[in-house]
C-alpha cells in the first residue's frame, strides 16, 4: 500500500537530547521561527508523516531542525493530555538520546530561529508541555543511570574515573563520595584499564579507562543496582 507524504496532524514526535560537557549536563532546544509559538524555545519536534515509521520520523525531525543525526533514539513515553496542544487534540511520542556534545556542530533548520544546548538546571520557558516532557525524561534518566550502565556515549572513548564521577553527579544533581564511587564501579569489572594516562594536563595525569563492551552488553540485558 502506498502512503502519502502528508502529515498526521494529531500525532507528533518530540526529542529530549541530553549532552555532557565540562561536568555539566545539557539538553538540546530549538527556538521556533514560525507559527503561533514564534520565538519560544522547545524540544526538537514536529509531525509524523503517513509514509514513514515513527523511528524514521524522530531521526528526520531531529536532523532537520538541529543537524544532530546518526544517533540512537529510544522511545521514552507518550504524552496525550487533552489540553497539551492549544487548538486540537495532539498526542506526542517522546524520544530521548544521550550524546557527546563535542561530536556535533549545531545548525538551526529552516523553521527554527536558533538551536542551543542549555544546562538542565537552567532551561528557559518552553512551548506547549515541553517542560513537563523534559522534566519527566530527566527524572527517568536519573533512575535509569542507577540500574543500567548508560551514559558512556556522553564520554570520550577513553576517560578518567573523575570524568565518570562528574557525569553521574551531573545526571543525579548531587555530590558523590569519590572513593566509594571508584570502588563500586571497579568492582563491576565494567571498566578496562588502558594502561594510558592523560596527556597535556597541569595536574597529576590520571589513568584512562574504556568500557568493556561484552560486560556492558551483559549488564544492559540484566541490569544492575548502583546504590549511591
Amino acid at each position: 500500500m502506498k502512503y502519502s507524504n502528508n502529515i498526521i496532524d494529531a500525532l507528533s514526535i518530540d526529542c529530549v537530547i541530553f549532552g555532557f560537557k565540562e561536568t555539566q549536563l545539557y539538553v538540546l532546544l530549538v527556538k521556533h521561527g514560525i507559527g503561533p509559538t514564534l520565538g519560544q524555545w522547545a524540544l526538537p519536534g514536529s509531525w509524523i508523516r503517513y509514509n514513514e515509521s515513527i523511528d524514521e520520523a524522530a531521526s528526520r525531525i531531529l536532523s532537520s531542525q538541529t543537524s544532530v543525526g546518526n544517533i540512537y533514539l529510544e522511545q521514552f513515553k507518550t504524552f496525550g493530555d487533552l489540553e497539551r496542544f492549544p487548538d486540537r487534540r495532539v498526542i506526542t511520542i517522546a524520544y530521548y538520546a544521550l550524546v557527546n556534545i563535542e561530536k556535533f556542530e549545531l545548525h538551526a533548520g529552516p523553521t527554527e530561529a536558533d538551536v542551543q544546548w542549555f544546562k538542565v538546571w537552567d532551561v528557559p520557558k518552553m512551548a506547549f508541555d515541553h517542560k513537563i516532557i523534559f522534566e519527566s525524561c530527566l527524572n527517568f534518566l536519573k533512575h535509569k543511570v542507577q540500574h543500567e550502565p548508560i551514559g558512556f556515549n556522553l564520554l570520550p572513548p577513553k576517560f578518567t574515573l573523575l570524568q565518570l564521577l562528574e557525569l553521574y553527579e551531573a545526571i543525579l544533581n548531587q555530590k558523590l563520595d569519590k572513593s566509594n564511587f571508584r570502588k563500586k564501579f571497579l568492582k563491576m569489572n565494567l571498566l578496562v584499564d588502558t594502561k594510558e594516562r592523560q596527556q597535556d594536563v597541569s595536574h597529576r595525569a590520571a589513568t584512562l579507562y574504556r568500557f568493556d563492551e561484552n560486560i556492558y552488553n551483559k549488564l544492559l540485558d540484566k541490569g544492575f543496582i548502583f546504590e549511591i
